[in-house]
């Protein structure tokens, strides 16, 4: 683990693997500290941000280091629902990297209970982990220009669903009607870190 200052209301702590940033997210979210008004988990980091007025940045810096992160993610109680209908553009491929078929990949899609590890790429984009190893892909060779809002992909260990549509190179299996992403909810994010989601098919 290596602390970092981050501008002068902030910790950045780098980490070897996403495992370890959900042992240690977990550990901080459990561990109120002085000061600490937010955690955002990242694939190898977790921004630590403080309340410049209340924080005393080292004393913040020690209490971390004399933390022992716990063995779990944390979780939240917090289960979403996704309808998705599985007619990607990309499921015939996707089954021929896994040497599935198109059924099994749904099967193993919804069979799991995954949870959003953390967001990023674009506003609401949760990384979900906890799928099967059998679903694990490299993302596209060549990246599309335009990814349909509410389309269901898989890249690497992890899924994911687009919440406006952008340029992507995930393998997309599916779409869903589900917003992800509104500015006029609180939070505007329905997929935040903690959070578990089943996938559901539908027609």
């Amino acid at each position: 683990m290596k602390l970092l200052r981050c501008a002068d209301s902030g910790l950045l702590i780098e980490l070897e693997d996403l495992d370890e940033v959900q042992s240690w997210y977990a550990t901080l979210s459990e561990t109120p500290l002085e000061g600490v008004t937010a955690l955002v988990p990242a694939a190898r980091t977790i921004l630590v941000q403080l309340d410049p007025e209340r924080a005393d940045v080292t004393a913040v810096q020690r209490a971390i280091r004399e933390l022992t992160p716990r063995q779990a993610q944390r979780t939240s109680s917090e289960l979403v629902t996704v309808p998705v209908v599985y007619d990607g553009a990309d499921l015939r491929d996707v089954a021929e990297l896994t040497g599935l078929t198109e059924r099994e990949v749904v099967r193993y899609h919804t069979g799991a209970e995954w949870t959003v590890a953390f967001g990023g790429f674009a506003p609401g984009f949760g990384y979900l982990t906890g799928g099967p190893p059998e679903l694990t892909v490299p993302r596209r060779a060549e990246s599309r220009t335009k990814v349909p809002r509410g389309a269901v992909g898989l890249a690497g260990q992890f899924s994911g669903i687009y919440p406006r549509e952008s340029p992507g190179g995930w393998q997309l299996i599916g779409r869903t009607e589900l917003e992800i992403w509104c500015v006029d909810r609180e939070p505007p994010a329905l997929l935040r870190p903690g959070v578990r989601v089943r996938f559901q098919e539908v027609g």
